[in-house]
């Protein structure tokens, strides 16, 4: 675990829940632990806190596409078989995946949900093998994932396969990356772990590879608009904070800050 930084909850804002708690549940694993007509909230085991909440709204709008938001949220599994494990029963209830990447520090798969919220399944690789440029900023690479390697790790189907899982990082389209980068380092006191990816910027706590993505990519130029389909808010747990906090990054996107989880 990474202490002193935890993002502990994703909300999404969904325009058919019925058809969201189908896909959340049936073909990715998550399990319901709470549900109302127009909510739903999700853990990776029975047991566990929840950690993904769905609001569906059939009246809400997509975001438009030069608006800032979402551009994944990750999902770290605890070991490389337990990834292969997910991964084979994603494949035998037909998930389409978007793509498969080997970053060096990670090894991580890409979809998105039915309203075309983007998700990454991960695990990482050990801190030691992580690659450095020679001014020590990380040298995270995107590089085909050795699909069949990872495949050969993979157990038995196990009934609940996301069990273990956590949320490892956030993605988001901001529409101007110093900016962004500032408020979150203030916010969350994150360092920058690697500036020079082309159009992103990557920062994080505790020596992680990123607990943030940063990226301009397609040119947003707009807010987050806070009715629209897509991220609602993500909850970080940090020891420094003492009360629930709400807040808005400089492109609207809703924050919770809690306390760290005892």
């Amino acid at each position: 675990m990474h202490d002193s930084l935890q993002l502990t909850s994703v909300h999404l804002r969904v325009a058919d829940l019925a058809r969201s708690l189908d896909y959340y549940t049936r073909q990715l694993g998550f399990v319901l632990v709470n549900a109302t007509p127009t909510h739903a909230e999700l853990a990776v085991a029975p047991a566990t806190p929840a950690l993904l909440t769905l609001t569906g709204d059939p009246s809400a709008p997509p975001a438009p596409p030069d608006a800032a938001g979402l551009f994944h949220a990750a999902l770290v599994f605890p070991t490389r078989a337990a990834l292969a494990t997910w991964l084979t029963h994603a494949v035998a209830v037909g998930v389409e995946f978007e793509g498969a990447s080997d970053h060096e520090v990670s090894e991580a798969l890409y979809f998105s949900d039915p309203d075309g919220n983007g998700l990454e399944f991960y695990v990482d690789r050990p801190r030691s093998a992580w690659p450095f440029a020679a001014h020590g900023e990380l040298a995270m690479t995107t590089q085909r994932l050795d699909l069949p390697a990872l495949l050969a790790t993979a157990l038995p189907p196990a009934p609940t396969p996301l069990a273990g899982a956590r949320w490892g990082h956030l993605h988001l389209r901001v529409t101007d990356l110093d900016r962004s980068d500032a408020f979150y380092r203030a916010i969350l006191g994150m360092v920058v772990t690697q500036g020079t990816y082309p159009g992103a910027r990557f920062l994080a706590a505790d020596g992680y590879h990123h607990h943030l993505g940063l990226n301009t990519w397609g040119r947003p130029r707009t807010p987050r608009p806070a009715t629209a389909l897509g991220l609602v808010s993500a909850t970080f747990a940090l020891p420094s904070v003492t009360s629930t906090r709400h807040l808005a990054d400089p492109d609207g996107i809703a924050l919770t800050l809690t306390p760290t989880p005892s």
